[in-house]
């Protein structure tokens, strides 16, 4: 097995080839982020379903996204989000004391280990109502009307 670590021509990133996980550091920070809405199946329920990592470069598109809506209930299906950094994980916070404050309910689905794991590690996991899949959660918030 080789690895190989090299410098990219005329900045501070590095890319690490090789091994049995390659890690492109450089190409990680240009990842984006896009954000699909959809309509629950009641009035007041909206699902956006997130597409690339929140981080520190894609938390403004995040917080633009969930800022706009006003729905009761919102369901984020997480369920493409590769990872989240410190940045992404106050932007969720954010979120969620936002919707706590006005009375409204957040709800995170498809959590993939990478991302739960970071949530358990801050215990942040303890704010958010979760479900394994974005159905499950719309199942169960049309059976009681809110989380």
């Amino acid at each position: 097995m080789r690895i190989m670590a090299t410098r990219r021509s005329h900045s501070n990133l590095w890319e690490v080839t090789g091994g049995p996980c390659s890690l492109q550091s450089a190409a990680m920070g240009l990842q984006e982020l896009s954000v699909e809405r959809y309509e629950g199946v009641a009035d007041d329920q909206r699902i956006l379903l997130l597409r690339g990592p929140i981080t520190m470069e894609t938390a403004p598109q995040f917080e633009r996204a969930v800022c706009h809506e006003s729905a009761e209930t919102m369901i984020l299906d997480l369920s493409d989000v590769p990872y989240i950094d410190s940045v992404g994980l106050g932007s969720l916070v954010r979120a969620y004391v936002s919707h706590q404050k006005t009375g409204r309910c957040l709800v995170l689905t498809g959590m993939k280990p990478r991302v739960r794991r970071i949530m358990e590690i801050t215990k942040v996991n303890e704010f958010f109502v979760t479900f394994g899949t974005t159905w499950e959660a719309v199942e169960a918030l049309a059976n009681t009307g809110t989380a």
